[in-house]
């Protein structure tokens, strides 16, 4: 059954990865548009924050230029309070009455009624309830994003640049209803109650990154502490499961890639969503039809879709267009554009991808073959591909030694070809790096990859990279597969942590959370509501490029089923393709090695069901 979506709307980290604090790749104070068309109002990360430091100016000019006139002490309230809640500061009582420019008891009167008029509203700070931060209300934040684009609108109509003078402006957030805008996040009724504050295990990838980066804010939202822990994907999955086996789990929210779905449902890693919250409360047809049922295993869900980031290939529309080719939607055009970009005398090479030994090729590969019409494990076909959802049925066997897994290994072996030098130590981060120094005009990779590019005003790629679903093989079908990240609670939380690691869930996974990863940085979006929220549009074509393959159904998520056995499955894969690829062994002997390997760990499971395959240090 097909989810419910909403209608399509109009339109520096390099290197591998660290289990340490990341850095900050966003270049602050300049965020460059790439999409086709450019919105003016209301646009971008510094739009309300740009808007309140003008009109702050404006006001203090308009007090100097006239010799007589009044404060206007909810408008000086209320810009101190939004200026406070946008960079993650505590705000009382006592300092926006500071705030206001009228004598006290004005004050206090004043502030009373846009507590009363439902502006601004109250959350306790300690126990007692005597002691009070004040924070504005979603109704306060939309009026403030309605004033804000219409600020805008006059500004440029005022330098001649209006819409009758040929502005773009329409295109933007004065055409789109005010109802798809989506406001800054909220603050939580009441403050979360965990002692040491919340903590939180996830990825070390930009996204996390940009929520690393916001904690302030959040700290804030949910009203306590926030320690967040980040680790490569192979790390965190053991740090996953080893939290697993203590007796009270150190986190209150894990990260969990994807395919991890079905290993960590069945040994107990992760508590089934619907034991912790109303999942109605997430809005469900919300999110990506292919990122939402990734979530669920056995019919259940165990994680909230925190990042949707299907791969697709990046590709170099202005050098496709100087050299009279068309994008590339089927393997064989993908080698003969690669095969005519590559010259390895001039220091350019065709195309990069993941072909690291291990988990990154091993990805690649299961990808590859679902390029060409083959899953990994003997899935039932349905329309648009194969059924993932039902992978938790008894009779799963691997069929990696196939034809159609023969053509995907010939694939990969004639993009060897095109490919860099290093190509076989490149994974995730790796193979973006020389796309995104213009060395090369196509590169695999996520969608949460993108701002290495899109947001270097220095990169080739900036502005000239178009987006396609992997190009599919003769009998393929073009797939985008799904990957990203849920944000789920380990099933061994302390009980007294569990409704308040909920809410925090909630909260970290709201359209309005999601759309300020966006506006700082991040290139991912699970819901449909962000993807249309006009501001995300205007950023990147890419969530305009991933609306339209979901309502295509090219996301899909069965090319790594979320199966127990899936993690051992992949690291085999890439252990035998990479022996492949160094001419170690032909295709066809490391197809029948990698297939009785998994057939062997299929077997192990089977024997005991509870004990989680862990790959060697």
């Amino acid at each position: 059954m097909k989810t419910r979506r909403p209608p399509a709307m109009p339109p520096g980290f390099h290197g591998k990865t660290k289990d340490v604090k990341m850095e900050n790749i966003q270049k602050d104070g300049f965020i460059k548009s790439v999409a086709t068309h450019e919105v003016v109002a209301g646009s971008g990360p510094t739009a309300l924050p740009a808007a309140l430091g003008f009109l702050e100016a404006l006001t203090n000019e308009i007090d100097t230029a006239l010799e007589v006139g009044e404060p206007n002490p909810h408008l000086n309230m209320v810009m101190a309070l939004l200026k406070a809640h946008l960079g993650g500061k505590t705000v009382t009582a006592t300092m926006l009455i500071a705030a206001s420019g009228v004598p006290y008891a004005t004050a206090r009167r004043k502030l009373a009624e846009l507590l009363d008029a439902g502006l601004v509203e109250q959350r306790a700070r300690t126990r007692s309830g005597k002691s009070f931060s004040l924070h504005p209300t979603i109704r306060l934040m939309n009026n403030w994003r309605q004033l804000t684009d219409r600020m805008m609108r006059l500004c440029t109509e005022i330098r001649g640049i209006g819409p009758e003078a040929g502005s773009e402006y329409y295109f933007g957030a004065s055409y789109m209803p005010t109802s798809q805008t989506i406001a800054p996040p909220p603050v939580l009724p009441e403050p979360l109650q965990l002692g040491g504050g919340l903590r939180i295990l996830v990825h070390s990838d930009p996204t996390f990154m940009v929520m690393e980066n916001l904690k302030r804010q959040f700290e804030q939202i949910i009203g306590t502490n926030i320690s967040q822990r980040a680790f490569s994907i192979d790390r965190l999955r053991a740090e996953a499961l080893r939290n697993a086996e203590r007796r009270v789990s150190k986190y209150d929210i894990i990260a969990v890639d994807l395919p991890w779905i079905g290993e960590f449902a069945e040994n107990g890693v992760l508590e089934p969503l619907d034991a912790c919250l109303d999942p109605a409360r997430l809005d469900p047809p919300d999110f990506h039809t292919a990122g939402w049922m990734a979530a669920h295993w056995g019919g259940r869900p165990y994680g909230v879709p925190s990042q949707t980031t299907p791969e697709l290939l990046f590709y170099r529309t202005d050098l496709f267009a100087e050299a009279g080719l068309e994008p590339p939607h089927t393997t064989a055009a993908l080698l003969e554009a690669a095969r005519h970009f590559h010259a390895p005398h001039q220091g350019r090479y065709g195309i990069a991808w993941n072909a690291a030994r291990g988990t990154a090729l091993g990805h690649q590969f299961l990808m590859t073959c679902a390029d060409f019409g083959q899953p990994i494990v003997n899935l039932d076909p349905i329309a648009g591909g194969f059924a993932a959802d039902t992978a938790a049925r008894g009779d799963i066997v691997p069929t990696i030694d196939t034809p159609l897994g023969l053509e995907a290994c010939e694939y990969l072996l004639a993009l060897l070809e095109y490919s860099p030098p290093d190509i076989l130590s490149m994974s995730w981060y790796e193979r973006i790096r020389p796309y995104a120094a213009g060395k090369i005009p196509m590169a695999y990779g996520y969608t949460l990859l993108a701002p290495y590019f899109e947001r270097d005003p220095e990169s080739p790629a900036n502005g000239n990279t178009g987006y396609l679903p992997h190009p599919s093989g003769p009998i393929g079908q073009p797939v985008a597969p799904v990957g990203g990240y849920v944000m789920g609670i380990p099933a061994n939380i302390a009980p007294e942590r569990r409704a308040a690691a909920a809410e925090a869930l909630i909260a970290f996974t709201s359209p309005e959370a999601q759309k300020l990863y966006v506006l700082n940085g991040s290139r991912t979006a699970p819901r449909y509501s962000v993807g249309a929220d006009p501001e995300v549009r205007g950023l990147s074509p890419i969530f305009e490029a991933v609306d339209a393959m979901s309502l295509r159904d090219e996301l899909q998520y069965w090319p790594r089923p979320p199966i127990p056995e899936i993690a051992a499955i992949i690291e085999i894969c890439g252990q035998e393709m990479h022996d492949m690829l160094r001419g170690i062994t032909k295709p066809r002997e490391a197809l029948q090695r990698a297939q009785s390997r998994a057939e062997e760990a299929l077997q192990q499971t089977k024997i005991s069901r509870r004990t989680p395959w862990i790959p060697p240090a």
